[in-house]
């Protein structure tokens, strides 16, 4: 579902990215872990089509990310570090509007269930100023999911949620995994992503250092390697 081959990122003479080559199957979740400044984010807004590829090639779907940009954005759902929600207006108003702008046929029925599927169906029509941090994360995540995305791009979706946001989240990754989606999951925490997994990679000062099955890591595995593969000797 996604390939990437030699992507490279420079800002300047800096390299974000430095030759990075990974595929993630389809229903499958990709894990990616490193340090901050070690190129996650950049990855992610690569393969959101919001920056640019210096070299590289990447595809997602079979969609070429510079060249069919349009189609790629067809087929994606994002949730950045920031929710990029309208406070004053409800959930649901955010839903309809986000829904409006991508051109998907909606109505208060369909962004109602949309809420349902991420447990806020009970706050549909209260001020997103007046919710929490972690209510907001998943009204990103239910508009993430608006176009029925055939892959999900997470960045940092643990940050800032209650114990209840974050089980919600993770049922609801498990669920998108079993309809056939496909997630890349951009996280700190080793824990909760190695859980969701069934590859981890680890990018450190822009490479791939790591890019292993979950099947051969445990919470102590892990840890060692990311340790061995970010931290400087």
């Amino acid at each position: 579902m996604i390939e990437v081959s030699g992507l490279t990122k420079l800002y300047g003479t800096q390299a974000a990215l430095a030759g990075v080559s990974l595929t993630v199957p389809r229903a499958s979740v990709l894990t990616v872990l490193g340090p901050n400044g070690s190129g996650k984010t950049t990855l992610l807004r690569v393969l959101a089509t919001l920056t640019r590829p210096t070299g590289g090639r990447g595809r997602i779907a079979g969609y070429d990310l510079v060249t069919d940009r349009d189609a790629v954005r067809r087929r994606i759902g994002v949730v950045g570090h920031g929710t990029q929600l309208y406070s004053d207006l409800t959930p649901i108003e955010n839903l309809a509007f986000a829904a409006t702008l991508a051109g998907v046929p909606h109505d208060h029925r369909t962004l109602t269930a949309a809420l349902a599927r991420v447990g806020l169906e009970a706050q549909a029509d209260i001020r997103v100023r007046d919710l929490s941090s972690g209510m907001q994360r998943r009204i990103a995540l239910a508009r993430a999911m608006l176009q029925a995305p055939a892959v999900l791009l997470l960045d940092e979706p643990f940050s800032g949620l209650d114990q209840e946001s974050l089980k919600r989240l993770e049922e609801y990754l498990h669920t998108f995994k079993e309809s056939g989606g496909t997630a890349v999951l951009v996280t700190h925490s080793l824990g909760r992503g190695l859980r969701l997994a069934d590859r981890v990679a680890i990018l450190a000062g822009g490479r791939l250092v790591a890019d292993e099955p979950r099947e051969r890591l445990t919470d102590e595995t892990l840890h060692r390697l990311y340790v061995a593969t970010t931290e400087d000797p």
